[in-house]
């Protein structure tokens, strides 16, 4: 199999595309803060948002007023992107480069938020490697999200293969370390007008044995 620089391609992305124009622009991310309602995470709650780029859940989730909060991306130019439009509020974020495939965290996490990192793993052993990572850096009952293409959205985004998952699939992937509180599908609008297909799932960290 040919090496493929995932770093370099997202670098790329970034530097020739405004956030306006690529597919997973939201200028409010409803969905993502509808379980920050939904499960109740207090502000003191300790949050990673994965592949969160320059995205704009992490200013929400400042103006709500949350106070630990960590956004993780491959790209170091969709970081510096996201400080540079948050200006001062941008000290009161960790952030991290680094590929979503082989993070390993320091610190132990209450909600994992993750909208379309984890259908970028499309070898099974990042996609193992990947969930090894969050049950091992996840507080007890801690919650994770994760929002990926449907078996009805794309096969490809930005010019990359993805993985698929129905929420038989998903549950399947996480059974062994997480119980499924919701799955649901929902459509996205990109910015040019296509409809992509997402399913969430939320899980709750169960109890160790």
């Amino acid at each position: 199999m040919d090496y493929f620089d995932r770093h370099r391609h997202w670098e790329n992305i970034y530097k020739t595309k405004q956030v306006t124009e690529v597919g997973w622009y939201q200028p409010v991310p409803l969905t993502s803060l509808q379980f920050l309602e939904q499960f109740n995470i207090p502000v003191t709650a300790k949050i990673i948002d994965v592949g969160g780029g320059d995205s704009f859940f992490v200013d929400h989730l400042l103006d709500l007023g949350y106070q630990d909060i960590t956004v993780l991306d491959i790209s170091e130019t969709a970081i510096l992107r996201a400080k540079e439009r948050l200006g001062d509020a941008a000290e009161k974020v960790k952030w991290i480069v680094a590929d979503a495939a082989d993070f390993k965290p320091a610190e132990k996490y209450d909600f994992w938020h993750d909208r379309a990192a984890f259908h970028f793993l499309t070898r099974d052993s990042e996609v193992e490697s990947y969930i090894d990572t969050v049950q091992q850096s996840m507080n007890p009952q801690g919650i994770l999200i994760i929002g990926t293409f449907s078996t009805n959205g794309p096969k490809k985004c930005s010019g990359i293969d993805i993985r698929q998952y129905s929420e038989s699939s998903m549950v399947e992937q996480l059974k062994k370390y997480f119980h499924k509180v919701k799955c649901f599908t929902i459509d996205h609008i990109t910015p040019s007008g296509a409809t992509q297909n997402y399913i969430f799932c939320s899980f709750r960290k169960m109890q160790a044995a």
